[in-house]
């Protein structure tokens, strides 16, 4: 497969020709099971004492899985945790201030198709206890969501997908805000100006809360992206919208830097390019957002187009992205991964991970490291029974 694949035809993208840089990947071990963490979300925690929570996810027949497991990097030893109450896909984990983690939503038993509905309910993990308990529910159920950490200790989550009809789904505009100290959710005062799902939302420096892009369903097994981008305030409980995307994006991941801007990748976005050239595949392009315009500027390219990849800030403040695959036809997992420097304003290669994937679970390790574990590795045509084909390994970026 060309790395160049995703670029419209004539161009060349400016990170083509970047060297290799330091990072190498290595083996973990394995998963009790082979699973995948498909929306926005990484699938994975980093708890207070090193360790990493996996919880839920999906099986090659999109079955929703209770299982939860926990990583020690020491060792690199996978061991069985407590079972979520529940089984979810497409719901989001959170690491709470007190170091208790919040899994909230999703879509839970075998799959169901597009009149599934997704839960309200949530519980919480607590590490001394090794135990989930239940607690509030949401106000509306949903799946395919996003969740934040808000700076006062409680949880902001977002939008997702529901029913519409018994043949139809909906994004949602809605929002609400978990209070640990309470187990309730409150709903925001108002709704967000768009509905969306599978959309990044992030916590900038001011304390206000960015969600950028995402999709809404248009019909039966159809989504749409979109460049609409809006910010929350929780002081006012608020929502505002601000600076559009430069192009349509879904898939994509959005993530903080250290200079207070937030750098935005890849992800679907077929269609008429700015130069008015047609590319039916996944973005190689960049963006970068800086809160006190509103405004979104154009960032240097990575070297190949990437959906369903994930995106970790490394402790140097580089951004290492890792894995995805094209949205055009869903079919193999990159092992690409690469590297942002901001102030140099350039992409870089690194080594590539043993196994390519996309939708996985991806966290920053406590030493540093970046822990990837699961996701897909082949679909579609590249299969020939034309079912998902998912792994149990697990690889350590060592930067």
């Amino acid at each position: 497969m060309s790395t160049h694949r995703s670029l419209a035809a004539g161009q060349q993208s400016p990170a083509a020709d970047a060297a290799v840089a330091t990072g190498t990947w290595s083996a973990a071990g394995k998963l009790p099971g082979a699973t995948y963490w498909a929306g926005a979300g990484a699938g994975a925690v980093t708890l207070a004492d090193g360790t990493v929570l996996m919880a839920g996810g999906e099986e090659h027949a999109r079955n929703a899985q209770d299982t939860a497991v926990l990583f020690d990097p020491a060792t690199r030893q996978w061991q069985p945790a407590s079972s979520l109450s529940v089984s979810r896909r497409l719901h989001t984990l959170t690491r709470l201030t007190d170091g208790r983690v919040l899994a909230a939503g999703g879509l839970s038993g075998p799959y169901g198709g597009v009149s599934q509905a997704g839960v309200g309910s949530a519980e919480v993990y607590d590490p001394a206890t090794r135990g989930w308990t239940a607690t509030g529910a949401m106000h509306e159920g949903r799946f395919a969501h996003a969740a934040t950490l808000l700076a006062d200790g409680r949880v902001l989550v977002t939008g997702g997908v529901a029913p519409r009809s018994a043949l139809s789904q909906r994004a949602l505009a809605s929002a609400e805000v978990y209070d640990p100290a309470t187990g309730e959710w409150t709903p925001t005062d108002e709704p967000m100006n768009d509905a969306r799902a599978s959309h990044p939302a992030v916590l900038l420096r001011n304390g206000n809360v960015l969600v950028a892009g995402g999709m809404a369903p248009i019909g039966r097994g159809l989504f749409a992206g979109q460049s609409f981008c809006e910010v929350y305030a929780p002081a006012a409980g608020t929502w505002t919208p601000t600076g559009d995307l430069r192009s349509v994006r879904k898939s994509h991941q959005a993530t903080l830097l250290r200079d207070g801007t937030v750098l935005v990748t890849g992800g679907d976005s077929p269609g008429l390019q700015d130069d008015w050239t047609y590319n039916p595949y996944s973005q190689w392009t960049a963006e970068r957002y800086d809160p006190a315009t509103g405004a979104w500027t154009a960032a240097e390219g990575m070297s190949t187009g990437r959906s369903h990849h994930r995106a970790v800030l490394l402790r140097s403040g580089r951004l290492l992205v890792i894995g995805g695959t094209d949205d055009s036809t869903f079919d193999v997992g990159y092992q690409n991964a690469e590297v942002y420097d901001p102030q140099a304003r350039k992409w870089t290669a690194t080594g590539g991970m043993v196994e390519g994937r996309w939708a996985f679970a991806a966290t920053e390790l406590a030493d540093g490291g970046v822990l990837v574990a699961g996701g897909l590795v082949r679909s579609g045509a590249a299969v020939p029974d034309r079912g998902d084909v998912v792994t149990d390994t697990t690889e350590i970026f060592t930067p």
